[in-house]
């Protein structure tokens, strides 16, 4: 399947990783990235309209999609450190050394990390429907964490999720498409049917990508509030009111990351580009109008 109006490329990442990309539009550089468990398909509706006045740049993280899967030989082949030193050198590759990057889900973990390692690169950050890694784990108790099951799953030492995966692949990941999503017409049966292709195909990957969440992101997120790091550029977080569900305060959490924040609660399901992909250009383009505060 196509993004209208996009060319896809090979692009290099960090490590010898090879990333796919579909790139389209002209303009200052918009990297999107994707969510559990799609591929750069879920920017569909947004990037074309954003590549009225940006080069965007849909990157499928490695991993997932058509990008390298390569094998966890360390807890740091798929930390968000690594993840994010690939969409650098990604933007590198194309001539863009200050970039703005939109990310969902896994790819919002993704963008934070970028934006907090790379802060000389990163011009705007805006993350969907997710909370920092470190967050994350702080929240989730009691019988409130079993909205979160799959996080606790692919924790496991390598093994047991990968086989208890692999033998329902398709039933596994449908169960994420189906549940989370508030608009059966967000993700028609073509897209969905390449969704389940690709993760089915990337289950070693996947469980990888969740399993640093749960060890070397956590060190790194510590790392950071322990050195008082914060986010600098203009950000804007926009999730589904799950803090009032559950208990906490959502945009108290990422004040503490960000010193030039917007948040905003969308009433959509998980996947909101793709529901509401009017909204999520609308947030993105307000964000690209800020300007970084002096100091």
């Amino acid at each position: 399947m196509h993004i209208p109006g996009s060319h896809d490329q090979r692009l290099p990442g960090a490590d010898g990783v090879s990333l796919h990309a579909a790139v389209l539009g002209e303009g200052p550089p918009v990297v999107l990235l994707h969510g559990f468990p799609q591929t750069h398909l879920m920017w569909r509706h947004v990037a074309p309209a954003l590549a009225r006045q940006h080069t965007v740049v849909c990157l499928d993280l490695r991993g997932y999609g058509a990008s390298d899967k390569p094998l966890a030989t360390s807890p740091d082949t798929y930390s968000k450190r690594s993840m994010g030193r690939d969409v650098v050198a990604a933007l590198e590759a194309l001539g863009f050394e200050r970039f703005a990057v939109v990310g969902h889900d896994r790819g919002a973990l993704v963008a934070l990390r970028t934006a907090l390692d790379h802060p000389d690169r990163v011009t705007h950050l805006a993350t969907l429907d997710v909370l920092p890694t470190l967050d994350t784990w702080e929240v989730l108790h009691g019988v409130h964490a079993s909205v979160a099951w799959h996080l606790y799953l692919m924790a496991q030492p390598p093994g047991l999720p990968e086989r208890m995966i692999e033998a329902v692949a398709e039933d596994f990941f449908a169960g994420f498409l189906d549940g989370w999503g508030a608009d059966d017409r967000a993700i028609p049966p073509d897209v969905r049917a390449a969704y389940l292709a690709a993760s089915a195909a990337a289950v070693p990957s996947i469980v990888a990508d969740y399993r640093a969440s749960a060890t070397v992101d956590v060190e790194h997120d510590e790392a950071d509030r322990r050195a008082g790091r914060r986010l600098t550029m203009p950000v804007t977080v926009v999730q589904q009111d799950w803090g009032a569900r559950l208990g906490y305060d959502a945009a108290g959490l990422w004040a503490a990351w960000a010193a030039d924040l917007e948040h905003r609660t969308m009433d959509a399901g998980h996947f909101m580009a793709e529901q509401e992909p009017a909204a999520v250009v609308d947030v993105v383009t307000s964000l690209l109008a800020r300007t970084r505060a002096a100091g």
